[in-house]
């Protein structure tokens, strides 16, 4: 028998072509979809290597295969330095994703049929934070709080005063659609009025939390999810932090109560993402993404758009497009091929269909990554307002002429293209 050892492009081109086709389009677009990001050569090593052969179901020291030399020390590394960065007492890094970390969540502190509170999807939540859609939402009774329709901000009153009155097992902060800061401690003080258990799902803003541009949920939290890409710039995949007294029944929830063996290979990547995070550079990188998103709000609001919350204090800006008169898909597909990638996305309180919304998200972790600065968000939100204001062919092909004259001078992290 013939052992393959021919590279991608010869094994199968066809594959090779869509990888090569994907790295230019990543190199030649201005990405704006916040939970997107780019990974460093390191990291993208890291997950293609030889640990993805490798089965290793259970933890480090208590498997249920043999041949974990490498992967119990690896495992363990990836702990710490978990660990290590975000101030937490316990780490979890088998988690597949971040809604099967969450998953876990449930399975450690809930029954089916209990109570659960978390910011309404629609208003800038989560699918498994209890939205009816979710299996979080069929099998525990879902208690979703908003934001107010003036402010576009949480109401912690509104919060305190729905868990009295419901007094659900679990509360959920964090979202994929909110700008705001999250205030942990005062989440904290409501659980622990009613006797509930707080969790996080910092998984937007983990980046931000590791490089101190946002206050970190490690000390007020029973338990914090995140996933380990978007502003983190890992591999794709989950985590789990929490306190040592819960740590039995988390890792119990993980595997064997949700998963099987853990993807060796992600352990590998996010062990060196997190001592990439670790780093001074670091720092620099998440104070800039706020930075950035600041400023490209702010030229926005100039140029009349309705940014909900009138702002951002981390990575994201959601805009509501109802006083432009042009739906949010439309704008989002006109600026797609304009070279400019973000998403289409309700908005508080929108009118229109999730499927085509009001709304784009968009934000400035990919962006910053390349090592764009304050100019060139102002130079991307004339561009987005150019496209907006006349969604159609030609202007975006004009557009995304001079999108290319500046994506060329800032390379990509990870990508070399030939």
């Amino acid at each position: 028998m013939k052992v393959v050892q021919e590279p991608l492009s010869v094994a199968d081109p066809q594959v090779a072509l869509l990888v090569r086709q994907e790295e230019r389009r990543q190199a030649e677009k201005v990405r704006l979809i916040p939970s997107e990001n780019y990974v460093s050569r390191a990291v993208l090593e890291a997950s293609g290597s030889v640990f993805t052969n490798k089965y290793s179901e259970g933890y480090a020291q208590k498997r249920y295969y043999e041949g974990q030399q490498n992967v119990d020390p690896l495992e363990e590394l990836a702990q710490r330095r978990a660990c290590a960065l975000f101030g937490a007492e316990h780490a979890n890094v088998q988690p597949y994703s971040g809604s099967p970390a969450n998953l876990a969540v449930y399975f450690a502190f809930l029954k089916p049929g209990d109570k659960v509170m978390g910011l309404a999807l629609p208003m800038g939540g989560h699918l498994t934070h209890g939205w009816n859609v979710s299996i979080t939402g069929k099998y525990f009774q879902s208690v979703q709080y908003g934001v107010r329709k003036d402010t576009g901000r949480i109401d912690m009153d509104e919060v305190r005063d729905l868990a009295r009155r419901e007094r659900p097992g679990l509360i959920w902060a964090g979202g994929t659609a909110y700008s705001r800061i999250w205030d942990f401690a005062a989440f904290a003080e409501i659980a622990k009025e009613i006797g509930a258990r707080f969790a996080v799902d910092m998984a937007h803003i983990a980046g931000l939390v590791a490089g101190g541009a946002h206050p970190t949920p490690i000390p007020h939290a029973d338990v914090v999810s995140t996933t380990t890409h978007k502003t983190l710039r890992g591999p794709r995949g989950g985590m789990l932090l929490c306190r040592q007294a819960f740590a039995a029944v988390v890792d119990k929830a993980v595997f064997p109560g949700l998963q099987g063996g853990p993807h060796d290979h992600n352990t590998a990547a996010l062990a060196v993402a997190l001592h990439e995070a670790a780093q001074p550079e670091f720092k620099e990188y998440a104070h800039q993404i706020v930075a950035n998103a600041k400023v490209l709000a702010a030229e926005l609001l100039a140029r009349g758009y309705h940014v909900v919350s009138g702002g951002t204090d981390n990575h994201l800006i959601l805009v509501d497009l109802t006083n432009k008169n042009v739906p949010g898909k439309v704008a989002a597909k006109a600026l797609d091929q304009a070279g400019i990638e973000l998403n289409y996305n309700s908005v508080p309180y929108d009118t229109r269909k999730p499927f085509d919304p009001s709304g784009i998200r968009l934000g400035t972790p990919a962006v910053t990554s390349r090592g764009m600065g304050e100019a060139e968000m102002k130079q991307i939100a004339a561009w987005i307002d150019r496209v907006v204001s006349k969604p159609d062919d030609e202007t975006a092909a004009e557009v995304f002429a001079e999108v290319l004259g500046l994506t060329r001078r800032f390379p990509t992290p990870g990508i070399l293209l030939a």
